[in-house]
């Protein structure tokens, strides 16, 4: 019996929490890999974009549920989506149109690309703070548990109960959705082999007729969609404030060159390997150690290596490691 309430309470505070957040993450850091890969810069402004298109969502979502409109047990922000990601388009059109177009022309170097995505996000934070405010936001409705810890701890009779959120599962199924629908975009429409294309041989995808300004456009529209899902879904599954995604951009950023740079599949694994270490370095092992050790083995200490105030030490650290040791990632992307 204390070995299934050992295996519940690592999978509540420990396994579900990883999967959820490093969803979020993977999501995050295909858009940053997509930019690297196409653009070939890295982005700064990625995490404010996500707090730009998160943020059109809730504003939609305050509308609706004013006008009694919603999905039941499900959030509302499901049905403001599609607003928060024509809005986060709007937005990285306009940007890329003024901004990161003169560079491209011009045939910046790639840092100095890195120095204006700065200045962009800088002025996106900036904007999304003026409009929402700088304080946490509510905006999740409908049912917040699949199934609470008390509904399980009576179904099961164990003493730890292992409640799943709806947040938490919405998060799975949609990161899972999305990736999908990714990547059969990116290896069975002509558009997604023109971007490829473009990604591995710029010259030549030119001289086989690719229209570079069109495979920009794209890269943008789902970099946009991406960032708002993940954006959004974060915001449903902790809290939405915009310095919160000013903060989410090291362990993206960490996710995607850990994975390697410019490789949509290492973005993916490089997001979950991020997201299992903040949880499990940062997670206190007590409780988990008490049903499993005999009872005079039982530690008093909480058995945590590092507080979670030290949560992006972690993602800083294993990012460090593999510039140092491996700066191409696990799936060989683009070195940095």
């Amino acid at each position: 019996m204390d070995f299934l309430n050992a295996i519940v309470a690592l999978s509540n505070y420990v396994l579900i929490p990883a999967m959820s957040y490093g969803s979020q993450l993977a999501l995050g850091a295909l858009g940053v890999t997509l930019i690297y890969g196409i653009l070939r810069f890295s982005n700064f402004a990625h995490g404010d974009t996500m707090a730009f298109g998160a943020m059109v969502t809730i504003l939609a979502t305050w509308w609706m549920q004013s006008m009694g409109i919603g999905l039941g047990p499900l959030p509302t922000a499901l049905l403001a989506l599609p607003f928060g990601i024509l809005g986060c388009i709007a937005l990285v059109l306009i940007t890329d149109r003024m901004v990161y177009r003169f560079y491209r022309e011009q045939k910046a170097k790639p840092v100095i690309l890195v120095i204006v995505s700065m200045g962009v996000m800088f002025m996106m934070n900036g904007l999304v703070r003026f409009i929402i405010g700088p304080n946490d936001q509510n905006f999740n409705d409908g049912a917040r548990f699949i199934i609470s810890a008390r509904d399980f701890r009576t179904m099961t009779g164990l003493d730890e109960g292992l409640a799943i959120k709806t947040s938490q599962g919405l998060t799975v199924i949609t990161a899972v959705g999305v990736v999908a629908l990714l990547f059969w975009f990116l290896n069975r429409t002509r558009t997604g082999k023109s971007m490829r294309a473009y990604s591995d041989n710029e010259d030549l995808a030119l001289l086989s007729g690719i229209n570079p300004e069109r495979v920009v456009m794209y890269t943008w529209l789902i970099v946009a969609a991406l960032a708002t899902v993940a954006g959004v879904l974060y915001g449903l599954d902790k809290s939405f404030k915009p310095f919160t995604y000013f903060q989410l951009l090291l362990p993206i950023f960490a996710s995607a060159i850990v994975g390697g740079l410019g490789n949509p599949l290492g973005a993916i694994a490089g997001g979950f390997i991020i997201a299992f270490s903040e949880v499990t370095i940062t997670y206190a092992w007590k409780k988990i150690a008490i049903y499993l050790l005999p009872e005079r083995f039982e530690p008093d200490s909480l058995v945590q290596l590092l507080s979670t105030d030290y949560k992006l030490a972690v993602s800083f650290v294993i990012l460090l490691i593999v510039l140092l040791f491996r700066p191409t990632g696990i799936f060989r992307g683009k070195s940095l």
